[in-house]
């Protein structure tokens, strides 16, 4: 470790790459909601965060575990999972009069068609305010998983079985997974969030 009298410790977060402060405080100065699009190794977690005196408050939250108590059978973690967790989450939001926000991607890079920007999709979809580029949102196609029903309809049957058990044990096919996806979204429009 650096010493010395001109050596500044960076913060704790800075130091264990969890926070960049400089994108933040850039954030935190518009003074407006944030929607926090976070994508953990088996899960997504869309907020809807406000910067407060005493911290960040999450004022609206969604977790791809609640698309499985809603009857998601695919993984929790696709592109098509990021979509609709922060559809569900938009929609939450609407509920509560919250109308716009800005988007929060934190250490993610900005990468055209990723599954941050599958999230902004959704986001707006649900009829979210989220100010946005198009030329950075992923094709529909692949957000709805026609990309994994063409690989799956490609693939003999022992090897598609052992590719996608996890789907085949949740009772999906992968090659259904567009409609599944279909399904979902009008049953998060249908409920009551």
């Amino acid at each position: 470790m650096a010493q010395g009298s001109r050596y500044k410790l960076a913060f704790k977060r800075r130091r264990e790459g969890k926070t960049d402060y400089h994108a933040r405080l850039k954030l935190i100065d518009l003074d407006k909601s944030r929607l926090v699009v976070r994508i953990s190794n088996s899960h997504i977690i869309a907020q809807i965060i406000n910067v407060a005196k005493n911290g960040d408050e999450t004022i609206i939250s969604a977790h791809s575990k609640e698309l499985v108590k809603m009857g998601w059978k695919a993984g929790t973690k696709n592109t098509s999972a990021v979509y609709l967790t922060t559809y569900l989450c938009a929609k939450k939001a609407l509920n509560a009069g919250i109308e716009s926000a800005v988007l929060d991607i934190g250490l993610k890079s900005s990468i055209k068609g990723s599954k941050v920007f599958a999230g902004l999709k959704g986001a707006i979809d649900a009829g979210l305010n989220v100010p946005h580029g198009d030329s950075v949102l992923p094709d529909d196609d692949r957000i709805a998983g026609n990309h994994i029903a063409e690989y799956a309809e490609s693939l003999e049957k022992e090897e598609l079985e052992t590719k996608f058990s996890q789907y085949f044990a949740n009772g999906l096919s992968p090659v259904d997974l567009p409609n599944h996806f279909e399904e979902m979204k009008n049953i998060i429009d249908e409920a009551e969030v």
